[in-house]
């Protein structure tokens, strides 16, 4: 019997399906393109490696009937038909030209590096399907992400490579501070817009403290560009990461002053994938240009490290 099994082709089981949807043998032939006599010759094949019929075959227009045999096969033929859609779409997945790749990123990266990211792939593989979502910071997972981006570590069987240590700088309005570096204490109860407490927000609280500030928060909300609509009507100063800055007109406001903190919160960005998967060209595509992104800008950047990095959890 096992034998007999291994006779089972998938086209057979696509054919008894849709007879089995359709009702006749006929208009099964025609939702596959097949003859009336290709779909008789399949399902002929099908039985004889299951050892019995599938199909009660009354004649004439009405229509056949599955036996019970017949729903034993279908019930498992369509689990089989699902996997091997599955493995179809994934295959699709791994071609760079017309495949799909999953990046999990967070905002800061998502106004400059990730747009390059994006822009250069669909200008080089305009069929591809690029899905994005947001890394969870409380609990960063690589799942059935192929690339994310994240400040921090992701925990698990990855690899990644360093793109930058990015620091946060100090946006003021004019006039406010002198010209050149500010020291971090000198924050300490000035008032602040901020964001929400977000899981980054605290972070960056946090080191200002370590540092000798705790600034008054006299507003906060989420979004660069409100804060910073904020900072230009005076009601205080804020403390931005360098790439929302960048992305920004804030570097040519001359309602604004921009400065470098000392000491400085810094956040080392780095981009991971699952180690031990075959990365799709699309996905070593990514990283490459993810790479130069980072590698070409301007400014306070400092990329580190060039080297892939093996990191499996302990």
């Amino acid at each position: 019997m096992i034998c007999g099994m291994a006779d089972i082709e998938l086209r057979h089981l696509a054919t008894m399906a849709a007879i089995a949807e359709e009702g006749t043998f006929g208009r099964a032939a025609a939702r596959l393109g097949y003859t009336q006599s290709t779909v008789s010759q399949q399902v002929a094949a099908l039985e004889k490696a299951v050892g019995g019929a599938v199909f009660d075959r009354p004649g004439g227009p009405k229509p056949v009937r599955i036996t019970p045999l017949g729903e034993v096969v279908l019930a498992h033929g369509r689990e089989l038909l699902t996997k091997a859609q599955a493995l179809a779409d994934a295959v699709d997945r791994f071609r760079a030209g017309a495949g799909r790749i999953d990046i999990g990123t967070f905002p800061s990266v998502s106004t400059l590096i990730l747009p390059a990211v994006v822009r250069r792939l669909l200008d080089e593989h305009p069929g591809c399907d690029i899905r994005l979502s947001e890394v969870d910071p409380e609990d960063p997972q690589i799942g059935d992400l192929d690339l994310a981006f994240f400040d921090g570590r992701i925990d698990g069987d990855v690899e990644h490579v360093t793109l930058l240590d990015e620091h946060y700088l100090l946006v003021a309005g004019a006039g406010t501070f002198p010209e050149g570096p500010v020291r971090v204490k000198l924050l300490d109860g000035a008032p602040m817009v901020a964001w929400p407490p977000t899981y980054h927000q605290k972070w960056l609280e946090r080191e200002l403290a370590r540092a000798g500030a705790q600034p008054r928060i006299v507003f906060r909300a989420a979004g660069h560009e409100t804060i910073l609509s904020m900072v230009r009507a005076g009601i205080g100063s804020a403390v931005l990461p360098w790439l929302a800055l960048h992305a920004s007109d804030a570097r040519f406001d001359d309602r604004l002053s921009i400065h470098q903190l000392r000491p400085s919160p810094t956040r080392e960005i780095s981009l991971y994938w699952p180690a031990g998967r075959t990365r799709s060209p699309l996905a070593a595509r990514a990283i490459e240009i993810a790479v130069d992104t980072a590698t070409g800008l301007p400014g306070t950047y400092h990329p580190t490290r060039r080297e892939y990095v093996r990191a499996r959890s302990r």
